[in-house]
């Protein structure tokens, strides 16, 4: 299957550069995946869609501000780093700026209490850096650091809550999940009040959001690993849906991946509170043993996030979906539109 399968044009002026002042009033895209019908709609109207019984899965991760400015120690040129993965003892996965430049051993200075000491290599600006500080790292970061938004997004950000879901609340991430930010705490009531169970995973997103593909093959990609963690009230939840014959329905891909790494560890049977690492990779052949329905922004050409949708709905829905969501002007990406799969 070839990556190009999965492109198409988009205007760079469709490509959300702020979020709406009302989280809930974008607009909704209903995809029927086994029709392809499409429906234009605004996601206050997305509580139409659910049934007594259903479950909505949210990832409740949240973004730590991953962005640090400094300066290499030796010449004073600036360096950026973007923290992906606490590896522990202080040590960090990171990405790096400039790469070329930032090589084992050199040390980057970000202020009196804190600077990083570069340990190890990994290509395409990957390294992994140990950090020195006084107090307390946290407390540092939350200081010093910036909020991580995509390098699609030239705006600054004024409220950095607003890059955060509303039920976020598991420090971890590199990003967010952005399904989750047209939800707000009334509309998730109204939800609530409909019958509908809401249950929460939590999927750190890490590098695998910044990494574009490098293979012409589909097959030949290879994921990244995230953390997740699936609690067993959970896990009893989404059994007792699937028992009683409800749907269970991811909010974002990274609930859609977390569910359906746990329903492969546990082989089709019952769901168990699990935790670990998943490098799972859903794209069209791939048989859904937990999700029915899926919530989602709209992503970029040729992206990992386009063959995971492709995968429920089919490549075919998809692309049409997409091309009439451009012909409408819908907004794109992080801060854009959303669309349902159902």
């Amino acid at each position: 299957m070839n990556v190009d399968a999965y492109d198409f044009h988009l205007p760079e002026e469709l490509i959300a550069q702020t979020p709406l002042s009302d989280r809930s009033s974008s607009r909704l895209l209903l995809v029927n995946k086994e029709g392809g019908e499409l429906a234009h709609r605004h996601f206050t109207d997305i509580t139409n869609y659910f049934q007594p019984g259903d479950t909505l899965v949210l990832n409740d991760t949240r973004v730590i501000p991953a962005r640090l400015f400094g300066a290499k120690e030796d010449t004073g040129a600036k360096a950026e780093v973007l923290l992906l993965k606490n590896l522990g003892d202080d040590r960090w996965e990171a990405l790096v700026k400039p790469g070329k430049k930032l090589k084992t051993g050199a040390v980057i200075i970000f202020s009196d209490e804190l600077r990083a000491v570069i340990e190890d290599e990994a290509d395409m600006g990957g390294r992994t850096l140990r950090f020195i500080y006084q107090g307390i790292f946290q407390e540092i970061l939350d200081r010093l650091g910036t909020m991580p938004l995509p390098p699609y997004i030239k705006e600054t950000l004024d409220d950095r809550e607003r890059y955060q879901t509303v039920y976020a609340k598991h420090e971890g991430s590199a990003a967010a999940p952005t399904a989750g930010l047209h939800f707000t705490k009334e509309l998730l009531d109204q939800i609530e009040a409909k019958g509908v169970n809401i249950a929460y995973i939590t999927l750190h997103v890490g590098l695998g959001t910044f990494r574009p593909m490098s293979v012409e093959k589909v097959e030949e990609h290879v994921m990244h690993s995230e953390y997740f963690v699936m609690s067993q009230e959970t896990a009893d939840t989404i059994n007792a849906t699937k028992e009683q014959g409800g749907r269970i329905i991811a909010v974002g891909t990274t609930s859609c991946r977390t569910l359906e790494t746990v329903g492969r560890q546990c082989e089709g049977g019952p769901l168990v509170e699990c935790s670990g690492w998943t490098d799972i990779f859903i794209y069209p052949g791939y048989k859904f043993s937990v999700v029915n329905a899926l919530i989602t922004n709209f992503h970029l050409p040729k992206s990992t996030l386009v063959m995971l949708v492709s995968a429920l709905a089919g490549r075919e829905h998809i692309l049409a979906a997409y091309e009439e969501a451009i012909e409408q002007k819908y907004r794109f990406f992080s801060f854009g539109d959303a669309m349902f799969i159902y």
